[in-house]
């Protein structure tokens, strides 16, 4: 007869899995809080404390901590250990059926300590599903896996070396996940890193050379996390596609962040992007204007671009994104599209040949806000190890005491700095973000200087005919000559926002009083906008 045991925190549909596997001719072993609940329900149980003798000891801090429990789950099928095992009472265990205390709640509890987050750390459960896995048995650390090991048992075990091994890596990823979590608790972030498990391939990286590449999940409970998103038509996302719908969750939220911030609302909001910069962004509070000056902004550069939109795409907005601005008997190609949902027409509109316009879905973006920001930790690689920083997380606030403001600007001209912000703060520096009548005219990203950022914005504007006269610029970072501000203004911008700490400061600000530019001023070492560098 087999033997499962089963020790879980969490005890919903405990109660099932174990009456299944009692039907199918198994012995069950429990701890005591899970072989109380299945002995209510009237299904035969061992508590496991019967095997290991003396019972619970410590508090019921060592119950499975035993070497009758690891025996019998890692003794091989060779005689002499089953001799041995026989010898010693000990039943050979072949199923382990756990789920961890919830660590991860008990160090973000209210007024958690050192002392409650010990209490709550888990030691017998991960070492159970380490000399599970180990043993090669049967381990469950998920409970949406139980339900497919009844299947796989009573289809007579297919590929059983292969569902093993599988069963065992998981189970070794959550271990060492929860040792990552308290590791990185105790020692105050000394100790990092992160393991995630593939949720998707890809056909290659960011070359064809690139392969293998995938898309892994952390587990994260972040909303618009990337393995949320779901796919509804078109071929799979690209790594390319994948690292453009990052980029735009980036500029998207801190679009949403800083209109809720300054105004307590969040207006339509459509952005596309291209090679991980916005090259197309706009608010409003009409869908089809909102994606018609979204599309305006650059018309040349959101050809096979990704487009994020905060509002339902229906088949009138459909086809504004696809025939504005493009010559009749024309339609725009787009790489992706991304809305909170679609309507079946639309996605009909949309489609391209050989399904080369991929659809991806998430409901979190139609109610986007301050919290919709990504707050956690960022990591990159560098050679031989990693660097962690604090997610971008600065929100401009146009009352926030530390804003010097030079000049007047209109309430219209405040909301497109809000807009350039946004934008200009998730490209990649040195950017130039120019914006009028609420969307983006022109995005000067990735310069090695400052007033190079500024031309490039400009030409881009100019190229698309756009009209600077009375625009706004944002600069993700002071002006380090005076340069930049005297092209800025003589191309017609009459609002600048950047931040300030450059020796050269008031040479900047006597030059944009001169040329009547109003000038918004945050200390740079508060909201400086780099980005992905």
């Amino acid at each position: 007869m087999k033997t499962a045991l089963l020790s879980v925190y969490n005890k919903s549909g405990i109660e099932e899995f174990a009456r299944q596997l009692v039907e199918l001719g198994w012995q069950l072993l429990a701890s005591g809080g899970t072989a109380k609940t299945l002995a209510k329900a009237d299904i035969p149980v061992q508590d496991v404390a019967e095997l290991v003798g003396g019972g619970a000891i410590l508090g019921h801090r060592v119950v499975t901590l035993s070497r009758e429990v690891h025996a019998g789950l890692q003794a091989t099928g060779s005689q002499e250990d089953i001799n041995e095992l026989e010898r010693l009472k000990i039943p050979r265990i072949d199923l382990a059926c756990v789920d961890l205390y919830p660590l991860h709640e008990a160090i973000n509890a209210p007024g958690s300590t050192p002392e409650s987050v010990i209490e709550q750390t888990d030691v017998g459960g991960p070492t159970i599903l380490r000399s599970a896995a180990k043993g090669r048995r049967i381990v469950i650390c998920d409970a949406d896996d139980r339900l497919q090991v009844i299947d796989w048992l009573k289809n007579g075990k297919p590929n059983e070396d292969t569902f093993i091994t599988e069963l065992a890596a998981k189970a070794e990823a959550v271990a060492a996940e929860y040792s990552f979590t308290s590791a990185r608790y105790h020692s105050k972030g000394k100790h990092d890193g992160f393991i995630g498990h593939q949720v998707a391939i890809c056909r290659y990286g960011e070359n064809p050379w690139q392969t293998p590449a995938a898309l892994f999940s952390t587990g994260s409970d972040y909303q618009l996390s990337l393995d949320r998103f779901q796919s509804i038509a078109g071929i799979e996302p690209s790594y390319i596609n994948l690292v453009d719908v990052a980029r735009l969750i980036q500029t998207i939220t801190h679009i949403a962040a800083v209109f809720d911030i300054n105004h307590s609302r969040v207006p339509m909001i459509a952005v596309a992007c291209k090679h991980g910069n916005a090259c197309g962004a706009a608010v409003g509070t009409n869908g089809i204007d909102v994606i018609r000056m979204m599309v305006s902004g650059d018309t040349r550069a959101i050809f096979g671009g990704i487009v994020m939109t905060s509002f339902l795409l229906d088949e009138i907005r459909a086809d504004a994104l696809l025939t504005f601005l493009v010559d009749e008997g024309q339609r725009r190609l787009l790489d992706g599209i991304i809305a909170p949902t679609f309507t079946e027409k639309a996605v009909q509109m949309l489609r391209r040949k050989k399904d080369k316009c991929r659809f991806l879905t998430n409901r979190a973006l139609s109610h986007l806000a301050y919290e919709s920001l990504d707050s956690a930790p960022r990591f990159r690689y560098v050679p031989g190890g990693f660097l962690r920083q604090p997610n971008y997380m600065f929100v401009l606030d146009l009352q926030d005491s530390r804003l010097e403001k030079l000049g007047e600007a209109t309430p219209e001209q405040e909301n497109d700095l809000l807009l350039a912000w946004a934008v200009g703060s998730t490209s990649n520096s040195n950017t130039i973000t120019l914006v009028r009548d609420g969307y983006v005219i022109g995005n000067g990203v990735g310069q090695n200087d400052r007033v190079g950022a500024c031309r490039l914005a400009i030409r881009k504007a100019k190229e698309m005919g756009h009209n600077l006269n009375g625009a706004v610029a944002y600069s993700d970072s002071f002006f380090p000559f005076s340069d930049g501000p005297a092209v800025l203004a003589a191309a017609g911008i009459k609002v600048i926002l950047a931040s300030s700490g450059s020796i050269r400061d008031k040479e900047v600000k006597t030059l944009c009083e001169k040329n009547k530019v109003a000038m918004y001023l945050i200390p740079d070492k508060v909201g400086r906008g780099f980005f992905n560098h």
